[in-house]
């Protein structure tokens, strides 16, 4: 089964959902390694033109979070705090949630990169790039609507 591009059965993502473990953003959000666990997170799936539009928004604004794209470039994915998908309603994407699966961090002082949550993915914009831990869902939201006006504007005038 695929969804927006990722795909669902190899990596325990599932639509929507219950039991979230609330709305928080920014550093609290999602991929916070306490111990040995992982904390879940949801993902937020786009085609990769409104995506990589919205990334660009988002950098300039100090607001990304760790962002996968698919093998095929296809859409993008941007890691939001769990709790994301019960009351996410943006048209042109999907936010699933991760069914625990989070992301671990490397620690402070190992250097490691972070191994994407989602087989068959790689990073646009890895956890020790990003300027948070998830990409505030608000913030997304706002990001994919302007990334959708640019993109609609940009198509009117061509």
């Amino acid at each position: 089964m695929q969804e927006e591009g990722f795909s669902v059965w190899e990596t325990g993502v599932s639509r929507g959902g219950s039991g979230s473990a609330g709305r928080v953003a920014g550093r609290e959000g999602c991929g916070a390694t306490v111990g040995s666990a992982t904390q879940p997170c949801d993902l937020v799936t786009v085609p990769a033109r409104q995506g990589l539009e919205a990334v660009d928004i988002l950098r300039l604004r100090d607001g990304v979070g760790p962002v996968l794209h698919d093998g095929a470039c296809d859409t993008l994915g941007f890691l939001v705090p769990p709790g994301t998908a019960d009351g996410w309603d943006v048209p042109g994407s999907a936010c699933t949630q991760t069914s625990g699966r989070g992301v671990r961090f490397g620690g402070p002082d190992d250097g490691a990169v972070a191994e994407p949550p989602v087989k068959g993915t790689g990073w646009l914009v890895p956890p020790e790039g990003a300027y948070a831990d998830a990409t505030d869902p608000v913030v997304l939201r706002a990001a994919l609507g302007e990334a959708a006006r640019t993109i609609e504007a940009v198509d009117r005038c061509q």
